[in-house]
């Protein structure tokens, strides 16, 4: 069984950053892509961002394209998201999830995490 646990969340500016981490236990990921989904209240969780399994591909929804970015260090089973320039519409819980890609329903999410971006 994989456990992803995410931390790094928070209340922060417009315009601030945050970062957030995934670590993962129970099994090693590295052979897998790992993604980042959010939900904000009354909306649909939706896909933000994945790695593949080496960091060497990456796939970003254009909302957060230029802004946010992913990483990974496999030696630590841990993903990372860096968030800058960080704007209210970005409030929302961000969940870990693996394997993840673009049309791919993760098996296994994390708890999640609230970021919440105040104006």
């Amino acid at each position: 069984q994989v456990q992803l646990v995410e931390s790094g969340g928070g209340l922060v500016q417009a315009g601030g950053s945050l970062r957030l981490s995934c670590a993962a236990s129970g099994r090693t990921l590295s052979s897998y892509a790992m993604g980042w989904f959010r939900q904000a209240p009354g909306k649909e969780r939706e896909f933000v961002v994945a790695i593949n399994w080496s960091g060497l591909n990456t796939y970003y929804a254009d909302s957060v394209k230029g802004r946010f970015t992913i990483s990974r260090e496999n030696a630590k089973n841990t993903v990372y998201l860096q968030m800058n320039s960080l704007k209210p519409e970005d409030t929302a819980v961000y969940y870990c999830a693996a394997p993840a890609w673009v049309g791919r329903i993760p098996d296994y999410w994390g708890q999640g995490t609230q970021v919440t971006v105040s104006s």
